[in-house]
């Protein structure tokens, strides 16, 4: 029984003793006493007072004292107006240390064969460029969000929806056709889908001077500047080019199929590269090329049974005035599927793969109407999670000199920044003497755990809802709110217990309860055990960042004590071998928390 548990069943007791009235455990408010008071938890004490008809001070007080004489984890008790504050025993601290101690995964429920299964989508990358920093913040928020769910005790199957159809595919490939000369990630020694996205920049060049050349000619014909570009980027033949092909493609052309395919299966390796450098898998990866002629099915099927409309032009649309929206294109004139179509064939794919009982997309916060319509669309067509479905939406990363324009090419590359951040931790630790001593090896992977996580903890702390400017040389910090200072302390740890080890120092499975404690340890311990609180908080509210800054808070605490207190020299042995134990069971919160977050912690450093 937790020591808040404890509490709550006493209070319940002394209500009724003291004034014959039956409270609730709802009524009983316990929070954590305020810095500048006296005590561990704080009981609220205005709930009982219709019951004990007395002043607030004077029921905290009776409640006090019957707690103190009959609730052993109560040491002392102090008053605050209808504040009673609660001073908690070393003894019942140590209980709580010794619970934690022994369970290898505390904080983390275990799923079972019956437990909820949460399907979440993440990545969904574009076939025609290589994942940018927009893309980063998406899988490691989603990475860390199927963590976290899992950890709360629910099945989970990761997925990825690929875009590998539609015109901005076409324009790579039509770009490659006309300029590439042949080109191969081979010939060029260029990663697939950064050779892909040159295409893809190049395409845009050619098609903006086409269009600037057309333009000049229609003004000087007498158009308006506005008239002159909208016709010129109609009339672009290289546009009219990109468009045949998607009509080829959608045809089952074998030429422009056999080109795609190709093309593709580059892009697909060289993704295949950036997720595992990034810590990042799925269980099942789905394609917009399979799932657009479901959607097509399930609208006509919609068509049918009267869900749908179609306009003369022969486009179908779902009107949604009825649910305070407007009215949704989903197949247009041509037959061609738009976005919403293949969302939901996917979602007709994955409900006969898998028994969903929930279903997350992790898609940044322009998409917000987008997911609103498909949870109505969804829950018409007969999808029993479409009206619970979640969207994880999420703030755009920006540089600090602004906004990215992958047509450009002004986008920041998902691998040159991660090498960069491994070169920059690399450089860092060198200078700070981190890495003296180490093998080579040893001082190359250090880099990379270290860098990869400045850049994964820099990115998950921040509260994904909310738009973020990422500054690669804020991130790689010893100091503060970083992951090196994070993973820095924990191999601080791991170097303690290694010299308790050689010194012949064994951490018995259970301490004995009558070591006094300081406030800083007592503070520890309360600290450590709220992180099961924090998990569960962290998969209610869907929220990677509140794992990250418990992490921090934990690891800033730990090195006040680290500082204030010996370990290794101290004297006494049975305080010698607690604070042994409170480090050990710390490094392991620490290591818990961040795995969460995907993030790895070295054992030196």
């Amino acid at each position: 029984m937790t020591i808040e548990a404890q509490i709550v069943s006493s209070v319940i007791e002394g209500i009724n003793a003291l004034y014959g009235q039956e409270a609730t455990a709802a009524q009983v408010q316990l929070q954590k006493t305020k810095k500048e008071f006296e005590g561990h938890l704080t009981l609220v004490v205005f709930p009982f007072l219709k019951m004990s008809r007395k002043s607030p001070e004077q029921t905290a007080t009776e409640i006090g004292d019957y707690l103190k004489a009959n609730c052993p984890a109560i040491a002392a008790y102090n008053v605050i107006k209808g504040f009673l504050n609660l001073t908690i025993s070393s003894a019942c601290w140590i209980d709580l240390l010794n619970s934690i101690h022994a369970n290898a995964t505390y904080g983390l429920t275990p799923a079972t064969e019956t437990s909820p299964l949460v399907m979440i989508e993440y990545s969904s990358p574009n076939t025609n460029k290589p994942l940018h920093l927009g893309h980063v913040r998406n899988n490691l928020l989603g990475n860390a969000l199927a963590n976290i769910v899992a950890a709360n005790g629910n099945r989970v199957v990761k997925t990825n929806i690929v875009n590998d159809r539609g015109i901005h595919i076409c324009k790579s490939m039509l770009a490659w056709l006309k300029y590439g000369e042949g080109e191969t990630p081979e010939s060029s020694g260029k990663k697939g889908d950064h050779l892909i996205g040159d295409y893809y920049v190049a395409f845009d060049k050619h098609y903006k001077a086409e269009v600037k050349e057309l333009m000049a000619k229609f003004v000087a014909e007498g158009m308006s500047d506005e008239e002159a570009k909208a016709k010129a980027e109609a009339e672009s033949p290289l546009m009219k080019e990109a468009r045949e092909m998607l009509v080829k493609w959608e045809a089952g052309d074998p030429e422009v199929r056999g080109l795609w395919k190709r093309m593709n299966d580059w892009v697909y390796a060289g993704f295949d590269e950036t997720y595992k450098m990034m810590g990042v898998s799925f269980d099942k990866i789905y394609y917009e090329s399979d799932t657009y002629l479901e959607g097509k099915e399930k609208v006509m099927e919609g068509l049918e049974k009267g869900f749908f409309y179609r306009k003369e032009d022969g486009s179908v649309w779902a009107d949604l005035t009825g649910e305070g929206l407007d009215h949704k294109l989903l197949l247009r004139a041509d037959g061609t599927s738009v976005y919403m179509t293949q969302d939901i064939g996917t979602a007709k794919l994955r409900f006969a793969d898998f028994p969903i009982d929930k279903m997350i997309y992790v898609v940044g916060n322009e998409q917000n109407y987008h997911f609103q319509v498909l949870s109505i669309l969804l829950d018409k067509l007969g999808f029993e999670w479409g009206k619970g479905l979640v969207h994880f939406s999420y703030g755009m990363v920006e540089l600090p000199e602004g906004k990215m324009k992958s047509r450009e090419g002004t986008v920041v590359d998902a691998d040159d920044l991660m090498a960069e951040m491994i070169s920059t931790a690399k450089e860092t630790s060198q200078e700070l003497g981190k890495l003296d001593g180490l093998t080579q090896e040893e001082a190359d992977n250090i880099a990379r755990i270290v860098g990869l996580g400045a850049l994964k903890y820099f990115i998950l702390k921040v509260d994904a809802r909310k738009n973020m400017t990422f500054n690669p040389k804020e991130s790689i910090d010893f100091n503060g709110n970083t992951g090196p200072f994070i993973q820095y302390t924990y191999a601080r740890i791991q170097s303690v217990l290694r010299k308790a080890k050689e010194a012949g120092i064994a951490i018995p499975a259970t301490l004995p309860a009558d070591i006094q404690l300081s406030e800083k340890e007592e503070g520890l311990i309360q600290m450590l055990a709220d992180f099961a609180s924090v998990v569960k908080e962290a998969g209610t509210t869907y929220s990677p960042s509140g794992i990250a800054n418990y992490c921090y808070e934990l690891v800033k605490e730990y090195n006040q004590f680290y500082h204030d207190f010996s370990i290794l020299r101290e004297e006494n042995e049975a305080l010698k071998i607690f604070r042994l134990a409170l480090s050990e069971n710390v490094a392991k919160i620490v290591r818990l928390g961040m795995g969460l977050l995907g993030i790895e912690v070295p054992e030196r450093m």
